[in-house]
């Protein structure tokens, strides 16, 4: 029976592949005992509830491996009809090319980049840790199936050695080992012993000599799961076994050949009709599920129902209702104030995390730096997994990924570096928003004016990276009543977002509104008399913008309105109506940001009125800096002068 539910897995995938005309059958074929193991004899999942909070999660950190997961969730007896196994990789399917989160029931988190899914897996084993030692009734383990190209990512060597760091020995990771990439064998490209590289990440290694020995892979997930470490299960496996290109890298992403096909078919002595379906093999997986979880299922689910009704943070975790409106709360700022917004924002962090139970995060070895350590937080280590505060060492990559993980697990993770540090990110953000999880990524040192460390250290470009993110907002406060604002907003929503903070200080202006945040931008200085231009500025440039319109005022009696737009994108999304308000049609728009101007054209009449920086910078004193880009007060205001002329 075993056999007949391993041979309809594979027999399904193929169907899939071969229907939509592409896809990876070499997984299919050669991964399939791991999967079938997993699902049949060990995974405690619910696939009538697949949302279970304390169910096992699954992650495919090999992701084109969807038609795979999708034959073997179908065996399992998820919410997926052949109708939809047929519609593979179709437009609008519940099976898409690579696994997507929220598209799927089954699929825990949305994978495909390699090396990804695995920090992903390693932020959900924190997050169960975290959990637990919130409450011991969360009790769960994280499996994750990767393969070679996951091995090769940078992003897999910083997940596993900080998952090493915390002991996380409810994580166990299958590594599909076929020796075999894309572009050919791996010998190529990857001559490092695996084996050792992780056990001097301090984790438990198991080795299985042959991917077709079930009984081998039971045992060594089973020795996993009493390991006191994250355990990494080495599978010696055969791309693509069974077909006539076994073992070569064209099986890897080649459709099979009609008579492949049928061949293959013969030899796992199943039927040669497409998308078969062998209802006894089906009938026992699913009940050997249902044996092994439907008990714990049920038993837990009742005591987790009388739980909440007495705890009522819990209740608000785990529905997400999880509500604060820093617009109440009087941080009693003084009228004097003058300080980075990364300072400030310390003071408010400090507020959500005492306030707030699901927000939980850390930096990349520079909370000293942005000020994103909660003082009340502890820190998340193996010997306090009550700790809010992670250590993530110089991992940035890993960093934003394992936030995923969190994200995934009910948190609202933070995570913080240099502004000029978010390239590391990019593909962990990308993630976020294509999850749509409320991961805050708080960035500071936010421009030029970091001086000495040189351009290695000042952003540029950065801010339009994140911008050009759909789905992703990007807020850059002018001072601390913006900052407030700008958290309020980010909370009372749940997709992904950047804060972007300085290090020089800023005054608190007297006409900032934290309520105006929401909209995106709004009149920070309104016109006395008759208007005659209009300056847009975010960040630490809303104050210069301010100052040059009241001189300009006073010297010239020329009236220019100062827009402030911490946060261009929800600004775009509002009625025209409240667009033309700020920026009516007719007048010359001026733009003053401390960064590129890629994205700013479309405020203005040409380039001339951009007061952007669009080279890299020198690494001299602040003043320097800021000099030799004419960038300083007076550079910009004389620039201003000429423009109104």
């Amino acid at each position: 029976m075993e056999r007949r539910i391993i041979a309809n897995i594979k027999s399904l995938g193929i169907d899939m592949i071969k229907r939509a005309g592409s896809g990876h059958p070499g997984i299919v074929l050669g991964a399939a005992p791991i999967i079938a193991t997993l699902y049949k004899d060990h995974l405690v999942i619910n696939p009538d509830n697949p949302n279970w909070l304390n169910r096992d999660r699954f992650i495919m950190s090999a992701g084109h491996g969807s038609a795979l997961l999708y034959s073997t969730l179908f065996m399992s007896g998820y919410n997926l009809s052949l109708d939809d196994l047929q519609n593979f990789r179709g437009l609008n399917s519940k099976t898409p090319g690579h696994p997507e989160y929220g598209i799927t029931p089954g699929v825990d988190c949305s994978t495909g980049p390699l090396g990804q899914g695995f920090a992903n897996a390693v932020g959900m084993a924190i997050a169960e840790k975290k959990l637990k030692a919130m409450n011991s009734i969360f009790n769960y383990r994280v499996y994750c199936l990767c393969g070679d190209g996951d091995m090769m990512e940078g992003i897999s060597h910083e997940a596993a050695s900080l998952a090493g760091t915390l002991r996380l020995n409810n994580l166990i990771v299958i590594y599909d080992s076929n020796h075999v990439s894309l572009d050919g064998s791996t010998d190529l490209t990857f001559s490092e012993n695996v084996v050792d590289r992780f056990i001097s990440y301090d984790w438990n290694v198991e080795f299985v000599k042959n991917g077709d020995d079930t009984k081998s892979i039971n045992k060594a997930i089973d020795r996993a799961k009493k390991a006191t470490r994250p355990t990494i299960i080495v599978v010696n496996t055969v791309i693509g076994s069974g077909s006539l290109l076994e073992g070569s890298n064209e099986v890897h992403g080649k459709i099979l050949t009609d008579d492949d096909i049928e061949q293959l078919k013969r030899k796992l002595d199943i039927s040669t009709q497409p998308f078969y379906v062998d209802d006894d093999a089906l009938s026992v997986m699913k009940k050997q599920i249902s044996d092994r979880s439907l008990e714990k299922y049920n038993r837990w689910t009742k005591e987790f129902n009388n739980l909440l009704s007495v705890d009522t943070e819990l209740n608000k975790f785990v529905s997400n209702q999880e509500k604060i409106n820093l617009l109440n709360y009087d941080f009693k700022f003084s009228n004097d104030l003058n300080e980075g917004t990364r300072i400030t924002n310390q003071k408010v962090m400090n507020y959500i995390g005492n306030n707030l139970m699901s927000f939980i995060g850390g930096s990349a070895d520079l909370s000293s730096s942005t000020k994103t350590y909660l003082t009340d937080g502890g820190v998340f280590s193996s010997s306090n997994y009550k700790g809010k505060n992670i250590y993530f060492g110089v991992r940035e990559h890993a960093m934003g990924a394992i936030a995923n993980g969190l994200a995934l697990s009910g948190f609202r993770p933070f995570v913080s570096t240099f502004l000029v540090f978010a390239d590391y990110l990019k593909p962990a953000m990308r993630m976020s928003a294509l999850m749509n999880l409320p991961v805050s990524y708080i960035f500071s040192h936010d421009s030029i004016t970091v001086g000495q460390d040189g351009p290695t250290h000042q952003p540029i470009e950065q801010l339009t990276m994140l911008r050009t993110i759909p789905n992703f907002d990007v807020y850059r406060p002018c001072d601390a009543k913006e900052l407030v604002g700008s958290w309020n907003t980010i909370l009372n929503k749940n997709n992904p977002n950047a804060l972007i903070l300085t290090r020089g200080n800023v005054p608190l202006l007297q006409n900032s509104k934290m309520h105006e945040v929401e909209k995106g931008a709004y009149i920070i200085r309104k016109e006395q008399g008759r208007l005659y231009s209009i300056i847009i500025a975010t960040g630490s440039e809303v104050n210069i913008a301010v100052k040059i319109a009241d001189e300009i005022y006073e010297q010239y009696n020329i009236d220019i309105r100062v827009i402030s737009m911490p946060n261009m994108d929800l600004f775009l999304k509002q009625s025209q109506e409240y667009k033309d308000s700020l920026l009516p049609k007719g007048y010359r728009n001026i733009v003053i940001e401390a960064g590129n101007s890629a994205l700013w054209y479309r405020f203005v009449y040409n380039e001339n009125y951009l007061i952007t920086i669009d080279d890299f910078g020198v690494s001299a004193t602040t003043t320097d800096v800021l000099k030799h880009m004419n960038f300083d007060y007076d550079s910009i205001k004389e620039r201003v002068i000429k423009l109104l002329k």
